[in-house]
C-alpha cells in the first residue's frame, strides 16, 4: 500500500509539471485564419499581422489595429479607425498554447473580467 501511494504521490508532481507548448515567436507576423459563429452559421475571417499592424479582413471589409507586443505571448490590439464607441476600446490577447497549425487564445476588453477563447490556423 506505501509503494503504490509513493508511485501516486510521484505520478502527480510529474503531471503538474507539464507545461503546454508555447512558442509565440512563430506566430508574430504572418497571415491567419479565424472560425466563429454568427447568426448559426459557421463564418471565417482571415488576418495578416506584423510586427505593429494587424489588417482583419471580414465579409469583404477590412479593419485595421495596431499592435503592442507586452510579451512573447500576449500583445494589445488599438483599432486605428473605430467607428462607435465599443470599437476604441483596446483588447487584450494571450496565446494559450501553439503548435504547428497555429494557436489557442484568450482575449477580452481591457480593464473588463469577461474574457473568450478561440483557435487561429496559420496560413501562411
Amino acid at each position: 500500500m506505501r509503494k503504490l501511494l509513493i508511485i501516486f504521490c510521484c505520478s502527480c508532481l510529474f503531471t503538474a509539471c507539464f507545461q503546454p507548448e508555447r512558442n509565440c515567436e512563430d506566430y508574430r507576423t504572418g497571415t491567419f485564419e479565424f472560425q466563429s459563429y454568427l447568426n448559426g452559421e459557421i463564418v471565417t475571417s482571415r488576418f495578416i499581422r506584423n510586427d505593429s499592424i494587424e489588417i482583419d479582413e471580414f465579409q469583404g471589409s477590412a479593419d485595421t489595429s495596431s499592435v503592442r507586443w507586452i510579451n512573447d505571448c500576449e500583445y494589445i490590439l488599438k483599432n486605428l479607425h473605430p467607428k462607435n464607441r465599443q470599437e476604441r476600446k483596446p483588447i487584450h490577447m494571450k496565446i494559450l498554447t501553439t503548435n504547428k497549425n497555429g494557436y489557442t487564445f484568450e482575449y477580452g476588453v481591457v480593464g473588463e473580467t469577461r474574457r473568450e477563447k478561440g483557435s487561429v490556423t496559420k496560413v501562411d
